[in-house]
């Protein structure tokens, strides 16, 4: 299961070449992030404050494919892809969405890797209320996976 979530390129994430700053994608992947765990009915505050949980980012990856620009209506799709114990990975797409019968373009695709962590920074299990959505959304992402195959 993956949720897409659609935003305008702003000028601020441009460079002098007019072309997204590279850096910005993994805001966007956050964007992604924080919006797929808001479809599940949560997010990282409440994480957070209720539970003293944060999932610390330790390691990204992003493929560029194409160029964004200015004011270009993107979608980023994010879905999670793994958790084991303390470990939470999460998949990324960036396209530009199409128009006038355009197709959509891959711009980039990526990854994150996550740790659960306790407010101290130590390793932990994810709260099982938080776990159980996402590892059902990755199964549902799995059996889709094998269909198409």
């Amino acid at each position: 299961m993956s949720v897409t979530t659609e935003l305008r390129v702003r000028y601020a994430e441009t460079d002098q070449m007019g072309v997204v700053y590279y850096s910005n994608y993994l805001v966007w992947f956050e964007v992604g992030r924080v919006e797929f765990l808001r479809s599940l009915g949560f997010d990282y505050r409440q994480m957070e404050v209720e539970d003293g949980c944060i999932l610390p980012v330790v390691e990204a990856t992003c493929r560029y494919k194409a160029p964004a620009r200015y004011d270009d209506l993107i979608q980023i799709e994010a879905c999670p892809v793994l958790l084991r114990g303390s470990l939470l990975k999460f998949a990324y797409r960036v396209l530009r969405a199409g128009s006038h019968g355009e197709p959509q373009v891959l711009l980039a695709e990526g990854e994150t890797v996550h740790i659960v962590c306790d407010a101290s920074m130590q390793k932990c299990s994810l709260p099982e209320r938080y776990a159980a959505p996402i590892r059902s959304a990755i199964r549902v992402l799995s059996l889709d996976d094998q269909q198409e195959m």
